[in-house]
């Protein structure tokens, strides 16, 4: 007898960003979220207001800048963030709907600046991320309860960046992130074994990594659609990295510094010459901009791959395994002899169930 196939109950709960106190929660339509790792995640959703008392509900609880958003499946936390945009809007017919939009908490990094000169020398790369996030938490108002781990990476680094900067947390985080043997950052939400909300800063070096055995995805079978694109258009074997001016000598003109990283074995093994430069405001020191060379010339050489596939939520994938392995197995007019391949999750989006459609993910993967 084939069991009965239950629809996933979403709930929003909207809480204070400082205190996490709940605030409330609301009914959503038409919502959207991802994660990521690397970058910031989203959630779009509308409240719809067919009556005045949930109205005043849910002006009274999304403040943006000021409410923390937490997605709930099936009482589990998928989904955590701050809710930054709030737009009420009336048709034709003047029914009433609020959309708002969410980023995900490492998105308040962006929205702080190092308010003091850091200087840590020669301290593992995880500690001098910690210690970025807890400046920012220090401050007043600045602790919105991200939690900080105590893993090490191994890899050991000189830190100075100044207040007169003005540079951003999020900022910061990232190049050092992307440094030669550098690390992954995110933010990762879930309930723990007390029930309790959790925002952690999770890290992984050189990656961001799960424990679980590799998910097997087939197509045809659970995969709904894929895209395996290669785009070429961002490689490189030969970087250029530029920083600012070292001098202090006003009377002479500044020139940036610049350190300069190639491939010479892709040159010899027939590939043309690829030049990509990028711009790293505040360094002025040569051996750093070569070790950001390197590691985007490591990351740059070769056609990047970034495949999508889509799938039905059949109980085995979920944003906690963000860093997972899975093992693809396609077999179409493409790969007539069959691909079976290996990939890491970098990023998930889903789209909850609506009236006519089932509950579905993208996975955004990395080779491995």
């Amino acid at each position: 007898m084939s069991r009965a196939v239950t629809t996933p109950v979403y709930r929003a709960v909207f809480c204070d960003l400082r205190t996490d106190q709940v605030l409330d929660a609301l009914p959503l339509t038409e919502a959207k979220f991802d994660d990521f790792i690397g970058k910031p995640g989203s959630l779009t959703a509308t409240v719809p207001l067919p009556e005045p008392a949930l109205a005043a509900r849910a002006k009274e609880a999304l403040r943006p800048g000021r409410t923390a958003v937490w997605l709930e499946r099936d009482g589990d936390v998928w989904w955590g963030g701050v809710l930054w945009t709030c737009t009420p809007a009336a048709d034709e017919q003047g029914r009433m709907t609020v959309q708002f939009q969410a980023g995900t908490f490492d998105s308040y990094l962006d929205h702080r600046i190092l308010s003091a000169d850091l200087l840590l020398l020669q301290a593992d790369q995880f500690d001098i991320a910690r210690a970025l996030v807890a400046h920012a938490q220090e401050q007043e108002g600045g602790d919105i309860g991200i939690s900080l781990g105590a893993e090490m990476s191994g890899v050991h680094r000189d830190f100075a960046s100044g207040y007169t900067a003005l540079t951003r947390v999020r900022e910061l985080l990232d190049k050092l992130a992307q440094l030669a043997d550098g690390f992954e950052w995110r933010v990762h939400c879930y309930r723990d074994g007390q029930g309790r909300r959790v925002k952690r800063l999770q890290l992984g070096h050189p990656r961001i990594e799960s424990s679980q055995a590799d998910i097997v995805l087939d197509h045809p079978g659970s995969v709904l659609s894929y895209s395996l694109p290669t785009d070429a258009t961002v490689q490189a074997n030969v970087w250029v990295a530029r920083g600012e001016s070292a001098n202090t000598d006003q009377t002479r003109d500044s020139l940036p510094v610049t350190a300069v990283e190639s491939e010479p074995a892709d040159l010899a093994a027939g590939w043309p010459r690829l030049e990509r430069t990028s711009d790293h405001t505040g360094v002025t020191d040569t051996a750093t901009l070569r070790s950001l060379a390197r590691a985007e010339l490591a990351r740059q050489r070769r056609p990047e791959q970034i495949p999508e596939l889509t799938v039905v939520l059949d109980g085995r994938i979920t944003p906690a395994l963000l860093g997972a392995r899975i093992r693809l197995r396609v077999t179409d007019l493409w790969h007539q002899d069959g691909l079976d391949a290996h990939y890491r999750i970098v990023g998930l989006a889903v789209n909850p169930p609506q009236r006519t459609k089932p509950e579905t993910a993208t996975l955004y993967l990395e080779g491995v």
